[in-house]
């Protein structure tokens, strides 16, 4: 990058503070900051070596470019590939993860830096939470779907045959760095994805910004300045959200809208990325909470026909009938849903919404009422 390139983009760059005290850090967001990173990495820990964590397809594409630019602030590094897709969270990668970590001498005061999408950034943070009793961590997402959600909020962890992110600790990162450049790689059906974890957080509790979605997503998509400013507006919103509930134990479930729906898909289909991807479970249950809050009659059905509408528009999936290959009975999602983090005492959870920006924590559905409500959705009703 040329001294002009390297100015204009830290005049370019937004700054989003995750306020945590002890554990607090800052988001970077911008396009071309991956050098830019390194400077801040080498001011936060000084002298310390790094091990950046990647997966195979992203090994040549951005990890040589990150290599260079940390040596040029003179740091060490160790690079460590894991294979790509969701079945990479697992006890076996995370077992030898840990090793690769150990055996590279990671220390303390070192760093271990997640380069990938939130398959990697989930399995990191979690090797990062335990080895040596804590390291500290960098991310650095590369998907879309990384950068507005999983790389923000300290969440990580690896999947177990009952469910999904069953098995993680709160370990929060110390810097994450959005380089909305990197998005430029992905191919459209990912970056798609990631777009449901954008405009999920106007459907929480900002209606202004999911009008502002409806009007841009398509230059969202296409690289300019609303995507950088869609990136940070989801930032600044999951950060709000997480200062006020670090650890779930409040609001921050508010951010799980969709997600009940769409773990039950993905552990249906097997974690299968060639049936459906996170994102695309995640639209899928978007659409479905708005239409279970109608059918509850908790909101309008003209709301809910606008959240299936634009997601439909951008080209994700909104109905069971999307998922390739099927999903199995009504039962068969209900009992799914059984084993996700948000069951408390065997009774669901659900975030439901009396309107687009409207959402609230619903503890207590009764699961006959889920079923009834998928069995209709199943049947096409």
């Amino acid at each position: 990058m040329t001294k002009q390139a390297a100015d204009a983009a830290r005049v370019e760059r937004i700054l989003v503070p995750v306020p945590l005290g002890e554990r607090a850090y800052d988001i970077l967001i911008g396009r071309h900051q991956l050098c830019e990173a390194a400077g801040v990495i080498a001011e936060l820990a000084p002298g310390a070596r790094a091990a950046i964590v990647t997966d195979d397809n992203l090994a040549e594409l951005h990890a040589p470019a990150l290599e260079s630019c940390l040596h040029q602030a003179g740091i060490a590094t160790t690079r460590l590939t894991i294979r790509p897709g969701e079945a990479s969270k697992s006890y076996a990668c995370f077992v030898e993860l840990c090793d690769g970590l150990l055996a590279a001498k990671i220390e303390r005061n070192d760093l271990v830096i997640a380069l990938g999408g939130g398959v990697v950034g989930d399995l990191s943070g979690f090797a990062a939470s335990v080895l040596r009793r804590g390291v500290r961590f960098v991310q650095i997402p590369t998907s879309l779907l990384a950068q507005v959600d999983s790389s923000v909020g300290g969440k990580t962890g690896i999947n177990s045959g009952h469910g999904k992110n069953l098995i993680g600790a709160f370990h929060q990162p110390a810097l994450v760095i959005c380089d909305t450049a990197l998005l430029d790689t992905l191919s459209e059906r990912e970056f798609k994805a990631g777009y449901a974890e954008v405009v999920k957080y106007g459907l929480i509790d900002d209606a202004a910004f999911f009008d502002w979605c409806e009007a841009n997503w398509r230059r969202v998509i296409a690289g300019g300045p609303e995507r950088d400013h869609a990136v940070a507006t989801a930032c600044r919103a999951k950060a709000a959200i997480v200062v006020r509930d670090e650890r779930e134990d409040g609001d921050r479930a508010l951010l799980n809208l969709g997600h009940t729906f769409a773990h039950a898909l993905e552990r249906l289909t097997a974690y299968n990325s060639r049936r459906l991807v996170h994102g695309e479970a995640v639209a899928i249950g978007l659409a479905l909470a708005f239409r279970f809050s109608q059918r509850l009659g908790l909101c309008p059905g003209q709301d809910a026909g606008r959240v299936a509408a634009h997601l439909t528009s951008v080209g994700l999936p909104s109905r069971l009938q999307d998922v390739p290959g099927g999903t199995g009975s009504a039962a068969e999602i209900v009992e799914a849903m059984t084993q996700d983090k948000k069951v408390k005492r065997g009774a669901l959870t659900f975030i439901l919404a009396h309107g687009i920006g409207k959402s609230f924590i619903a503890p207590g559905v009764p699961a006959d009422e889920v079923r009834r409500f998928i069995e209709s959705e199943l049947a096409g009703a």
